[in-house]
């Protein structure tokens, strides 16, 4: 690890700019109808167009076309009516074509941005170039035997959509955040599952360093292979550093494509970095160009699901939620469909969220439960909400005693429940006012100091009554009971 003192590294500006790759969710490959699935065994999911086979002929899948307009709309993006695909010549063991099927001059979606929290937690708007589809090429594994490299191409052909970025990115923090942000995005919209550590998304960081106060970017560096969100924070700190130490000893940073190993937490270079003419781009003879109609994108858009910005929003203003809370329930988009059903039968929207993010968020947590087979439905916890605000039963006998007893029974009310196992709260106030005055006879010595001024003692005398009730007291008459008796 490169170290600086903070005075040299505080002389510095970071600038990042990300492309981000999300292998999409389709059913076949971006221009064939090859399987595209995961974990299948090495060359299964391939195809004559796909093994780079001649006289092949592309056809480009519908399905990745719609997953580009629903990211591009998610993310402000403007959509375009007209494109055409372009073919990126480039060789590698792992492209039978030799050239990738992808967007040169005519990407589908740009001019976009996204919200994002910087290193302070204010909100930075962070621009977002373009997103083009494209392919993506195989696999080659190089720790498969120990003399030859080994290519599986089941991945070629798979359709990617990439994001690039504005290189509006300041810091690590806000590095990640944005990550963050788009991979929250593409699981809400159904287009990627998001894992970075499968590589279904996967990350390339544009890292460039100058001088506070200076007006043109350094020369900057792409790193490849972060497997993570941490990884992706490490990589990019450690190539701030790394350059700054070069121009501190008066070296020249060089443009190049590096790697990172996350084991020595290091990056070491790959290549020279490739300019755009080195890809010899030029227009896919294969492929019709592209029309779509505005008719077709607003038909999208109308069938676009809640997205997390707008749910932030709505959480924090309308339903009055904390931003820790919001934040939390929208972290995975199946929770906050299930809180979204459950506000649906309850307005008591703190409750709901304390519930969600509380026993249910254990109950997943202990058992590997996915909230998709959570076995008690959003009414039934809405219908135990209302039973604690109408003061039928304690928040804690719910959470302790009824809720447990709901997830063996989830067929029955929480109503049905309670009664068969006597966990009502009783509200009787003969019955209150008799306990009370059993647990203050109990505690002469206490009585007295809390008449004399001590009313922290109050807190003792209702886990007195709460025990002597076996927790069905109402805690709030209970408690007026016990003032009006010490007050006499």
């Amino acid at each position: 690890m490169i170290e600086l003192r903070e005075e040299i590294l505080n002389k510095y500006q970071l600038v990042v700019g990300l492309e981000i790759h999300a292998q999409l969710m389709t059913a076949s490959k971006a221009y064939s109808g090859a399987v595209n699935s995961y974990g299948n065994l090495p060359n299964a999911n391939t195809c004559p167009l796909s093994l780079g086979h001649p006289g092949t002929l592309p056809r480009p899948n519908e399905k990745v076309i719609e997953h580009a307009i629903r990211l591009g709309i998610a993310t402000n993006c403007q959509i375009s009516e007209e494109m055409y695909y372009a073919r990126k010549n480039y060789f590698y063991a792992d492209l039978p074509k030799g050239y990738q099927i992808t967007q040169d001059k005519t990407p589908i979606c740009t001019n976009g941005h996204l919200w994002v929290a910087d290193a302070d937690g204010n909100q930075k708007r962070i621009g977002i170039t373009r997103i083009h589809m494209e392919e993506d090429a195989g696999k080659s594994m190089h720790d498969q035997d120990p003399y030859n490299t080994l290519v599986d191409l089941n991945r070629a052909g798979v359709p990617l959509l990439e994001v690039v970025s504005e290189p509006d990115l300041r810091s690590v923090e806000e590095a990640y955040n944005y990550l963050a942000e788009v991979r929250r995005l593409v699981r809400y919209l159904d287009v990627c599952d998001g894992n970075l550590e499968e590589g279904s998304m996967r990350c390339d960081a544009n890292v460039s360093v100058m001088l506070k106060g200076a007006t043109e970017f350094g020369l900057r560096c792409e790193v490849k292979n972060m497997n993570s969100l941490r990884n992706v924070q490490r990589a990019i700190d450690y190539e701030m550093k790394r350059q700054i130490a070069i121009i501190e000893s008066g070296g020249t940073v060089e443009q190049q494509t590096r790697s990172f190993d996350a084991v020595e937490g290091t990056t070491f270079a790959l290549r020279g970095k490739e300019d755009a003419h080195d890809y010899r781009y030029f227009p896919e003879p294969d492929i019709q160009p592209i029309v779509l109609t505005s008719a077709a994108i607003e038909k999208i858009r109308a069938a676009m699901p809640p997205l997390p910005q707008d749910l932030l929003k709505r959480y924090t203003t309308e339903l009055k939620l904390s931003v820790y809370d919001a934040v939390n329930i929208i972290e995975s988009k199946p929770v906050a469909l299930y809180y979204e059903a459950l506000i649906k039968h309850t307005s008591n929207y703190k409750s709901a969220a304390n519930w969600v993010m509380g026993e249910i968020r254990s109950y997943l947590n202990e058992t590997a439960t996915h909230i998709d087979a959570f076995p008690l439905t959003p009414k039934r916890i809405a219908e135990l909400i209302a039973m604690i605000d109408s003061d039928a039963i304690s928040n804690s006998i719910a959470a302790q005693q009824l809720f447990p007893l709901m997830l063996r029974s989830p067929e029955k009310s929480p109503v049905e429940i309670a009664e068969s196992k006597n966990l009502l709260q009783k509200s009787d106030d003969a019955w209150l006012e008799k306990l009370a005055r059993q647990a203050l006879t109990s505690f002469p010595d206490k009585v007295e100091a809390y008449k004399n001024g001590n009313k922290a003692l109050l807190g003792l005398f209702m886990g007195e009554v709460m025990k002597l009730s076996e927790r069905k007291a109402n805690p709030k008459m209970a408690s007026d009971i016990i003032k009006k008796i010490l007050e006499q």
